[in-house]
């Protein structure tokens, strides 16, 4: 009994810590970060800011929706709640610390801009787990170009503007993020699929799978597009996306290749990840 006791204390410790769990979403953050502090040339330390600002925004939503659907749906008070406090009033005071850095150096515009748009986002972000959504590709999609856009805040503090490769960078991440996203529910959707027809006639749901195509030969357009701006190794990167997405729709019709844990789905869509970034390092340098 004591043994027990001890295994659900460390189990209850630690889900009571409240770090950043999605991995993908991380990735989303961090990559164009590193991509546009290698891409200023410089550095200054308000990036430092910008990071803490981030990471805590990012930790702070799980507490945060805790909280929420302790005020507005559970009738009693859950044991978690507690903790998503304290954490949530910890990540608050990291985010404001940074915040008043960023007040210090960055324009005030881009100050407000930023701290309305990770207000917005964070309603949003509330709103869609409130209502068990957050799988929502809609969600997921606008979660890509909020995250992403961190290279803007990056570019903005070692530079002191939004550079053109920021906006640059921004777009190409969202953009291979978006394609990536309507890939994996590809995938879902047949895993799905090969249950549903081994039992009965029915025809699989394809929606999400031409998505991506579409979504691929968006990809191939703007690669073409650099390759006649002379930006052959941003072109690169983009065709080597596209490339590995559609050999990830391609493998999609293979009952074997649909066994694959997701782990190694995800490990593989990071390596595609960090490869793109890469090469659009070198392709904005």
């Amino acid at each position: 009994m004591a043994v027990e006791e001890d295994v659900r204390g460390s189990e209850a410790r630690q889900r009571a810590r409240f770090f950043p769990r999605e991995h993908g979403a991380t990735a989303m953050l961090f990559t164009p970060m590193v991509c546009a502090s290698i891409l200023a040339r410089t550095w200054h330390w308000s990036e430092l800011a910008v990071l803490a600002a981030a990471f805590a925004a990012l930790a702070a939503k799980d507490p945060m929706v805790i909280l929420a659907r302790q005020r507005y749906v559970w009738k009693q008070r859950h044991e978690e709640t507690a903790d998503a406090a304290r954490w949530f009033a910890g990540w608050m005071v990291v985010l404001l610390l940074s915040g008043l850095v960023l007040l210090a150096v960055w324009p005030l515009k881009a100050t407000l801009a930023l701290g309305i748009g990770v207000g917005v986002f964070s309603v949003l972000a509330i709103a869609v787990n409130m209502r068990n959504k957050q799988r929502s590709t809609l969600f997921q999609i606008a979660s890509a170009l909020a995250l992403t856009s961190s290279s803007l805040a990056v570019s903005l503090s070692a530079t002191g503007s939004i550079a053109r490769w920021g906006w640059e960078l921004w777009l190409l991440m969202a953009a291979q993020a978006t394609t990536g996203i309507l890939v994996v529910h590809a995938r879902l959707d047949a895993k799905i699929a090969a249950k549903i027809t081994a039992k009965t006639a029915a025809q699989p749901d394809e929606t999400f799978r031409r998505a991506a195509f579409v979504a691929l030969g968006a990809l191939v357009l703007v690669a073409a597009a650099a390759a006649v701006m002379s930006r052959g190794w941003a072109a690169l990167a983009l065709v080597l996306a596209a490339a590995g997405y559609a050999y990830d729709l391609r493998e999609q019709r293979n009952p074997a290749s649909l066994q694959m844990a997701l782990t190694t789905v995800g490990q593989r869509a990071l390596a595609l990840s960090c490869a793109y970034a890469i090469l659009l390092i070198v392709g904005l340098w």
